[in-house]
C-alpha cells in the first residue's frame, strides 16, 4: 500500500519505489530507500510529516503515494 494510506504512529517498512529515476533519486537523498523504516508522525491535508533514519521530513500526497510499504 501507499505510504499515504498508512495511519500515524505506525511504522512502515518501505518496499519500493515507484516513479520516475529523478524521482527515485530525490526520494533515496531523503533516506528513503527500500528497507528502511519510516513512522508517519502527522497527516495535514494529505501532506505528511515522517521519520525516515532518525530524521523528520516534510513530503507531499503526491509523493507519498510513490511509496509502497
Amino acid at each position: 500500500m501507499p505510504l499515504s494510506m498508512a495511519q500515524s504512529g505506525e511504522t512502515q517498512v518501505v518496499k519500493k519505489i515507484h516513479g520516475k529515476d529523478e524521482t527515485k533519486r530525490f526520494l533515496e537523498s531523503l533516506g528513503f530507500i527500500e528497507g528502511a523504516r519510516v513512522t508517519i508522525v502527522s497527516e495535514l491535508a494529505g501532506n505528511l510529516i515522517v521519520n525516515v533514519k532518525d530524521t523528520r521530513v516534510a513530503i507531499s500526497k503526491s509523493m507519498a503515494n510513490r511509496i509502497m510499504v
